[in-house]
């Protein structure tokens, strides 16, 4: 079973798409801004903080990203002395969701857990909006903002200057380089609540596909359903069992 990274720049809707996720889908959510705040408060010193400098925050929690990821993506192997597969929990999953993630960074750590490429693990949706208009996200903005938002403060000039010199960069940027990772791109520009709708059943079909190529790869074409034995039969051990050699319990 695959967990969920979804990436994109601010107000594009990826806490909502995160929260329509959890609630139709049953994945736990991780929110990236409240992982990093958590860690701004506990470790100050390390200088992992929103609404500072983006790039160096993004830098500082690549390595935990990766580890994070990796901790909780794999189920063979050991981290120091952790034993991941004593570990896991079976059926676990979750969904997390944020803009602060270094893929470069995050990836190279991934691979000391057995993880080559992010797609192999993870469903990777990546959220833009490169449809707007300057004058639309101002009046996008100005409709939806609540008081709970960042941008809820701005004047209508730095409300336009921010849109200009960081929202429209960022969402080219963002589209871009999410697919060099492997990303399926979702532009959520208008008619949000069919873009949600589609993402849910693209992650449906893809975690059907998921499940069926795991069965046949365990069973394969053609192979005998697996036979219970009888009380007292013995059994062939063929080393591939975890309790081969121990005889029966």
């Amino acid at each position: 079973m695959k967990n969920i990274i979804i990436a994109g720049a601010g107000r594009n809707g990826k806490t909502t798409l995160a929260r329509k996720i959890n609630e139709e889908l049953n994945y736990f959510v991780i929110n990236l801004d409240k992982l990093m705040t958590a860690f701004g408060k506990a470790y100050p010193q390390l200088d992992i903080r929103i609404a500072w400098d983006y790039e160096k925050a993004t830098a500082n929690i690549a390595p935990f990203l990766g580890h994070y990821l990796g901790m909780l993506s794999s189920d063979h192997g050991f981290a120091d002395d952790l034993n991941l597969r004593a570990h896991a929990v079976k059926g676990n999953k979750f969904v997390i969701e944020g803009g602060h993630f270094d893929f470069e960074k995050i990836s190279s750590v991934l691979k000391t857990y057995g993880i080559e490429e992010l797609k192999d693990n993870f469903i990777l949706i990546g959220l833009v909006q490169n449809k707007k208009t300057t004058d639309e996200f101002f009046h996008d903005l100005r409709k939806y903002d609540t008081e709970y938002e960042w941008t809820h403060g701005f004047d209508d000039n730095e409300l336009r200057e921010l849109i200009i010199k960081d929202f429209i960069p960022s969402n080219q940027f963002m589209a871009d380089h999410l697919v060099k990772y492997g990303f399926t791109i979702y532009d959520t520009s208008t008619e949000r609540e069919q873009v949600f709708d589609k993402i849910i059943e693209d992650i449906k079909q893809n975690t059907h596909a998921v499940s069926e190529a795991g069965r046949w790869q365990v069973h394969g074409a053609g192979d005998a359903p697996p036979r219970l034995r009888k009380a007292g039969e013995p059994h062939h051990c063929d080393g591939r069992r975890a309790d081969c050699g121990r005889g029966d319990a």
